[in-house]
C-alpha cells in the first residue's frame, strides 16, 4: 500500500505544558494493560544512575547497520506518521497489518498473515550459516482515546469500542514500534548475506486488551504457532516512553513489569426502603466494608518490602437515594511481581470478600478475569549478555537501570516461551523535563521522533550480536 507524501520530517518537541486534569471521555475506556499504571514510575522518580555497563566492541557489521539505519530514518518517520494518522484498535489492525505484510513480502521474508486475527509473523533466514533464531516484536494496536495534539498527522479516527463510539489514537506509541520494526526488517534484509541463523518478526495485535475479557494479543499468537518453525532462542521487545529523554534507553534484569489481573465482585443483599434498613441487607454498606478490608491484605498481610497493588476502581449500587438495592458490584485490578504473591493475593481477595459479606448477612462472589497478564521478566543471563550491546548504541552515559514498573505488558507471555529482554526508549526531547510532558495513554501524548533511531539501532545491534553475525 502506498504511503502519503510527507515533507522531510521535522523534529517534534514534547508539549511544554504540564497536563491538566483530563476529561473522563479522554481517558482510556476499558481495562488496558500496558500503561494502565504507567510504563515506568513517575518521572521524578527516574533519577537512576547509569547502568555502568561497558559498551561491547563494535564490528564492521555494526557500522553498516548504523549507516543503513540512518538512511532509512526519514521513511521510518513517514511510516510512523501514516500509522499514527490511521490508528486501529485491537484485532481491527487490518490496514496496519496490510502495510506491514506488503512491506515484508517485498523484502523477501516468509510472511504469515492473520495470526491471532490481524497479526503478522515473518521470518528471514540468514545467509552466513547456522546460528540461533532471534524474535523481534512490535505491537500494533491503538487506544480508545480522542487525540488532543495539534499535529498535521493527528488522528481523526472514530470507531466502536465496548458498544460506544470512541476516538482512536496511538496514545501509547505503538505506531513507533511498528515503524521501528518495519525499518529493522528492511535493514536486516539488505544485510541478509552477513546474518547467521534467522530473524523472526512478530507484528502483534491487541496488546492493550480486548473488550469483554476476550483472549488475544501475544498469548493468542503463541497459541496459533507464532513461535514455531523456527522456534526462537530469544525474544526482544521495546516500548517508547515519555519518562526518558530521546537517546536514553532503560532496562532491568528480572521482574520488570507487573502482572495484571482484573476482578469483579458481586455483593448480594436484600432490597428494602431506605427509611427501613433493618428490613433488608444493605449491599452498599457490605461493599464499603469489603473495599476497606481488601486494603489490609497489602498493608497487614504481606511483606511491604515486596510491592504489589490492589485497587478497586469501580463501585456500582442502587439507582435512588431512598432505596437500598439488592446488589452492589465492584471492579478492580491486582499488580504483582511474583507468582506466589499473585496467587496469595487472588486467594485472599476471595476469602476476605466472602467472609465480610457473610458476617453481615449477605453474600459475595469474586470472579477473576481470564485475560490477565503475567509478570514481564527479563531473563537475567540474557540481559547481562546483551546490555553491552545497548551500551554501544546509547553510550554508557545514556543507558539506565530502570525500577520495576506496575504497568503490565503481554510481552510477558513471549518471555515465558523463550528468554526475553524488554527495554524502554525515551521520546521526550533533550533538555525538556519529562515531568512536564503528558504520559503514555494521555490524549496529549506526543513523540520526539529523534528517539526512534536509537530504538531502531538497538534492535539491529541486539539481533546481530545475539546471532553472532558479522564474526569470522
Amino acid at each position: 500500500m502506498p504511503f502519503p507524501s510527507f515533507r522531510t520530517p521535522r523534529r517534534l518537541s514534547a508539549d511544554p505544558v504540564a497536563p491538566a486534569a483530563l476529561p473522563r471521555r479522554g481517558l482510556l475506556a476499558g481495562a488496558c494493560a500496558c500503561c494502565a499504571a504507567g510504563l515506568l514510575p513517575a518521572a521524578g522518580a527516574l533519577g537512576q544512575a547509569p547502568a555502568n555497563v561497558p559498551a561491547a566492541p563494535a564490528r564492521a557489521l555494526h557500522a553498516k547497520l548504523d549507516e543503513a539505519a540512518r538512511a532509512v530514518e526519514a521513511r521510518m518517520i513517514e511510516w510512523r506518521r501514516d500509522i499514527h494518522q490511521h490508528p486501529e484498535l485491537g484485532n481491527q489492525e487490518v490496514r496496519t497489518a496490510g502495510i506491514v505484510a506488503a512491506h515484508l513480502k517485498r523484502l523477501g521474508y516468509e510472511v504469515h498473515e492473520g495470526v491471532a486475527v490481524t497479526g503478522v509473523v515473518a521470518t528471514l533466514r540468514g545467509g552466513a550459516g547456522d546460528g540461533p533464531v532471534v524474535a523481534l516484536r512490535a505491537d500494533m494496536d491503538a487506544l480508545p482515546v480522542t487525540e488532543e495534539v495539534d499535529l498535521p498527522f493527528a488522528s481523526k479516527a472514530r470507531t466502536q469500542w465496548a458498544g460506544e463510539e470512541v476516538g482512536v489514537m496511538h496514545a501509547c506509541g505503538h505506531d513507533c514500534h511498528v515503524a521501528i520494526l518495519m525499518a529493522a526488517a528492511e535493514v536486516l534484509a539488505a544485510h541478509r548475506a552477513e546474518l547467521r541463523g534467522a530473524v523472526k518478526l512478530l507484528f502483534q495485535p491487541a496488546e492493550e486488551g480486548l473488550p469483554g475479557g476476550e483472549i488475544g494479543g501475544a498469548r493468542r499468537m503463541l497459541d496459533e504457532g507464532a513461535f514455531e518453525d523456527p522456534k526462537p532462542d530469544a525474544v526482544f521487545g521495546l516500548h517508547v516512553t515519555n519518562n526518558w529523554n530521546a537517546g536514553t534507553i532503560g532496562y532491568r534484569a528480572g521482574p520488570t513489569m507487573a502482572s495484571s489481573d482484573g476482578f469483579h465482585i458481586t455483593v448480594q443483599g436484600r432490597q428494602t426502603h431506605g427509611a427501613r434498613p433493618w428490613d433488608g441487607v444493605d449491599p452498599i454498606v457490605i461493599g464499603a466494608q469489603i473495599v476497606s478490608a481488601l486494603q489490609t491484605i497489602q498493608s497487614r498481610q504481606v511483606d511491604a518490602g515486596d510491592a504489589s497493588v490492589l485497587t478497586v476502581g469501580v463501585f456500582r449500587g442502587g439507582n435512588r437515594g431512598n432505596i437500598i438495592p439488592d446488589r452492589a458490584t465492584m471492579e478492580g485490578t491486582l499488580r504483582t511481581f511474583d507468582e506466589k504473591r499473585r496467587e496469595f493475593m487472588m486467594r485472599r481477595v476471595k476469602e476476605v470478600a466472602e467472609g465480610v459479606a457473610k458476617a453481615m448477612d449477605g453474600s459475595a462472589e469474586v470472579v477473576w478475569g481470564q485475560s490477565g497478564y503475567a509478570t514481564t521478566v527479563n531473563d537475567p543471563a540474557l540481559t547481562e549478555r546483551m546490555a553491552p550491546s545497548l551500551a554501544r548504541v546509547t553510550g554508557t552515559d545514556r543507558l539506565r537501570l530502570t525500577p520495576r514498573a506496575t504497568g503490565a505488558e503481554d510481552f510477558s507471555f513471549l518471555a515465558q516461551r523463550a528468554p526475553g529482554l524488554f527495554f524502554f526508549v525515551g521520546v521526550t526531547p533533550q533538555g525538556v523535563d519529562p515531568r512536564t510532558t503528558p504520559t503514555n495513554h494521555s490524549p496529549r501524548f506526543r513523540v520526539d521522533e529523534s528517539g526512534l533511531l536509537p530504538g531502531l539501532r538497538a534492535m539491529l545491534h541486539l539481533a546481530a550480536d545475539y546471532t553472532g553475525s558479522g564474526t569470522a
